[in-house]
């Protein structure tokens, strides 16, 4: 038998670890699997909750379209794939991203590695944008012109983060940026989509979880500080320092919590929601690591080193997250919409 074949991984396992760590499994050289490396589907989880946390609002809301719903959470799952192809593009083409940067040691690069050509990451974003341009068009004569003024200003501020000319990241305006994106942008633009109308409380609904993705964030900026440094490009922790970038990310993390019983106090966020309070169990594990510079070394086997407070950030993010989720699902059941 051919010893290739025999170690050869199965597809789905190959998947599966791309999604949990963002490499594919020595062996595996699927179209999909290259494809999940490349487009980092590994950080996908983050937009998909955002998604969900809007239909979730928008499900028991006058107007509901499960299906301009589906439509617009695709475009966003599309948007950022896109999206995280620019930004590679634009940081090896900037001469950002070189074989000793963080992002060629946690992943693969595409460019760098080999595993794709700079025109062909160009190729695939143009054709990703060009089905989102559906989309948008589509949700624009079934919603009304709203819909391109939160899909045009997502759009300016993911592909200014990396671009040249922008590069909002190297103004500290990248961290901002996700927290405006992941909050009243996507959540709210795929409500109005799925309702055609926005109540206030759907965009302060948006803030806690527009927290969490900022602090992942900030974790990897924290992460990359020296490296960043070294280049000029200054983040919010290039120009904090370490010491209070880590402070305030454990501030936005703790700030989930606060604002999520802000909400509910005032009636924008249904009671079970407070089952989010669940994430303060994994919050207390994060926050020794937070509280520390990072180690010297990773422990063994651990898959996205030099990345370190990025990690402890996002495995609190998908947590905390998906207990927000499973309590608006509960509010939905209970019949709860934003506004009354």
């Amino acid at each position: 038998m051919d010893t290739d074949a025999r170690v050869k991984p199965n597809a789905l396992g190959a998947w599966r670890s791309v999604m949990a760590t963002c490499n594919a499994p020595a062996g595996a050289d699927d179209f999909v699997t290259r494809w999940l490396v490349l487009t980092r589907a590994c950080v996908q989880p983050m937009t998909l909750t955002a998604a969900a946390l809007a239909g979730l609002l928008a499900a028991r809301a006058p107007g509901f379209n499960a299906g301009l719903f589906l439509l617009a959470a695709a475009g966003l799952l599309i948007a950022h794939g896109a999206n995280n192809l620019l930004n590679d593009v634009f940081d090896e083409r900037l001469g950002a991203d070189t074989a000793d940067y963080p992002r060629a040691l946690y992943a693969p690069h595409p460019v760098l590695s080999g595993m794709s050509s700079r025109a062909a990451m160009v190729r695939a974003a143009l054709l990703l944008n060009f089905a989102d341009l559906a989309i948008l068009m589509a949700l624009v004569v079934a919603r009304g012109w709203p819909i391109a003024v939160f899909a045009l200003a997502g759009l300016f501020v993911s592909v200014g983060y990396a671009a040249p000319g922008l590069r909002l990241k190297k103004r500290a305006l990248g961290e901002p940026g996700v927290f405006l994106v992941w909050g009243p942008l996507m959540v709210g633009g795929t409500y109005f989509s799925a309702t055609g109308h926005l109540p206030w409380q759907v965009l302060a609904d948006s803030i806690p979880y527009g927290l969490l993705c900022t602090a992942v964030l900030m974790g990897k900026h924290i992460d990359k500080l020296d490296w960043d440094r070294r280049l000029d490009v200054r983040t919010l922790p290039v120009r904090l320092g370490e010491a209070r970038a880590r402070n305030l990310t454990r501030g936005l993390m703790v700030g989930f919590y606060v604002a999520v019983v802000v909400l509910v106090v005032v009636g924008a966020l249904p009671v079970p929601a407070l089952l989010a309070l669940l994430g303060l169990t994994r919050l207390r594990q994060a926050w020794p690591y937070l509280r520390r510079p990072r180690p010297a070394k990773p422990p063994p086997d651990f898959p996205v080193w030099p990345l370190w407070y990025a990690a402890v950030t996002f495995v609190h993010t998908r947590r905390a997250g998906a207990l927000l989720l499973v309590g608006l699902l509960v509010g939905a059941l209970l019949g709860f919409v934003p506004g009354r």
